[in-house]
């Protein structure tokens, strides 16, 4: 109705004879009545927008403060209403172009393309602000911190601007879309070897993305390219590491499928973080345990048990087989390295910071010519990095001070 009735209101036929009639010659009576009309329809196009656009706006924003979602809000922020609005320009230029031009009819072609053209660009705008939209709603949402949302709107957009891109040039060059879709394939080796990093970026943001091999948040190693951090960005061709040091890198996507890293996420999702430190026992200080030592020994509450136990099946089995308590070599003994072994399992499971259900264990490693290593196997509660270090920290300190207890000394270079 509003179409129809301004398209009649602009019809210059009244105001040519008018000017016909003042004396004025038809040529200029002709450029006066088209400049008139123009002038007519381009207020008559401002004020439908201004109208569109204030009254859109204010009902939708209306709407967005009553309703619970926060996705109409990250719309109106976008801008995706303000675009919408913005269609009605081009819509009513291509309408009124005929009876505006009436009296110049070669211009209505240049005029509907233009307009046409003018609502392509303004319906990719509409849909790169509501994509954005989405990214923003989709952080907010427990889906899209697992997923790289910002891979798959740039993935969205890549597309709509290619199709749009193909679609303006149709109209520029007067051929069919179809022209262009088909002649592509004669230029992919072209297109391959000029856009190859792009080409390889994308296929490989694709495939973290549908994989979910690193999400941003994760914590990533590649010390090919010197990163050691957590990644707090991924876009379709890079991923971004940010170091300890607060060092951005910035990695090619296909980088990391084609050479590999290590992901720290399975850590961060498990029950605890994973200590493995050894110190290594100087060898020399090993032996049995005489009656001064075992004494001492027995003072050790985390002991007395494993002490208990223990001596009774020593001397069940040296009674059994009649061995000499002078001769300690001809049967079983206890030494101050496996009592010390055992002191240490019993102390790292009595830590109330390391996880008991996940393994833990104290055991000894292959000897290299620098001592005996006896190594600290457990998980840690706390995964964030301070406290892991802190709690890795005490269990060193402790194990350092106690070694005298048990006369043991560790190796260490002179």
């Amino acid at each position: 109705m509003i179409m129809s009735s301004a398209s009649s209101f602009l019809v210059i036929d009244p105001v040519f004879r008018l000017l016909e009639s003042f004396g004025i010659a038809p040529s200029l009576s002709v450029l006066i009545a088209t400049v008139i009309a123009v002038a007519v329809a381009l207020l008559f196009i401002v004020a439908v927008e201004l109208l569109v656009k204030k009254t859109l706006l204010r009902i939708v924003t209306r709407l967005a403060r009553k309703t619970s979602t926060s996705l109409d809000d990250y719309l109106v922020k976008h801008k995706v209403f303000s675009g919408l609005a913005m269609m009605s320009p081009p819509i009513l230029l291509h309408i009124l172009a005929p009876p505006v031009l009436k009296f110049y009819p070669d211009l209505i072609p240049f005029v509907r393309d233009a307009a046409v053209l003018y609502l392509a660009i303004v319906v990719v705008k509409v849909l790169f602000s509501m994509l954005d939209a989405i990214h923003d709603y989709l952080l907010q949402h427990p889906v899209g911190v697992k997923l790289p949302v910002k891979s798959f709107v740039q993935v969205f957009k890549t597309i709509v601007f290619g199709i749009a891109a193909i679609y303006i040039l149709s109209r520029l060059l007067g051929k069919s879309p179809l022209v262009f879709f088909s002649g592509l394939g004669a230029f992919t080796a072209v297109l391959m070897l000029i856009f190859k990093d792009s080409i390889l970026g994308l296929v490989a943001g694709v495939q973290l993305s549908s994989n979910d091999l690193v999400r941003p948040g994760d914590w990533i190693e590649m010390p090919k390219y010197g990163a050691n951090g957590q990644v707090i960005d991924i876009s379709l061709v890079t991923v971004s590491v940010q170091n300890n040091d607060k060092s951005i890198v910035t990695i090619p996507a296909y980088a990391l499928i084609s050479d590999g890293f290590k992901n720290w996420r399975g850590m961060t999702e498990s029950d605890g973080r994973r200590i493995k430190r050894a110190i290594c026992i100087d060898m020399t200080s090993v032996r049995f345990l005489d009656d001064e030592l075992m004494a001492k020994m027995r003072k050790i509450r985390l002991l007395e048990r494993y002490i208990d136990e223990r001596m009774q099946e020593v001397e069940a089995h040296n009674s059994k087989l009649g061995v000499e308590e002078l001769v300690p070599v001809n049967g079983r003994q206890l030494t101050n390295l496996g009592t010390f072994r055992a002191y240490l399992t019993e102390y790292v499971h009595h830590l109330p910071k390391i996880n008991p259900d996940l393994t833990v264990l104290v055991r000894y490693l292959q000897p290299e010519g620098k001592g005996l290593p006896v190594e600290i196997f457990c998980f840690s509660r706390d995964k964030a990095m301070v406290e892991f270090e802190t709690i890795q920290a005490d269990i060193i300190d402790h194990v350092l001070a106690v070694l005298p207890s048990f006369e043991l000394r560790v190796f260490q270079l002179n």
